[in-house]
């Protein structure tokens, strides 16, 4: 199956009490998924689900997991939560 593919890049800004983070590198990786994580962003934004900082994480941080689920579902603790992310996303395209 293609895939998208996408360069995800996280940076440390600061810690929980605001101190400038003493990390000295980003996250950075490289992933693959079944759909467009713009698409369902934009899908996401125009359904007014959350405001729109919090619409872009829960968009990408649902897209990534969720592919992580579908390629490792063996894992029996992804066995047993897969059918209710499924249900998740269901209920999401019915908005």
């Amino acid at each position: 199956m293609k895939q998208h593919e996408y360069q995800v890049i996280v940076k440390h800004i600061a810690d929980a009490k605001g101190h400038p983070s003493t990390y000295g590198q980003d996250l950075t990786f490289t992933t693959y998924n079944h759909d467009d994580i713009f698409k369902v962003l934009g899908y996401l934004q125009e359904k007014n689900l959350l405001n729109d900082e919090s619409v872009k994480p829960f968009a990408v941080g649902l897209k990534l997991m969720g592919e992580v689920l579908l390629e490792n579902k063996e894992i029996p603790l992804f066995k047993e939560f897969l059918p209710h992310f499924i249900e998740l996303i269901k209920s999401l395209k019915k908005l």
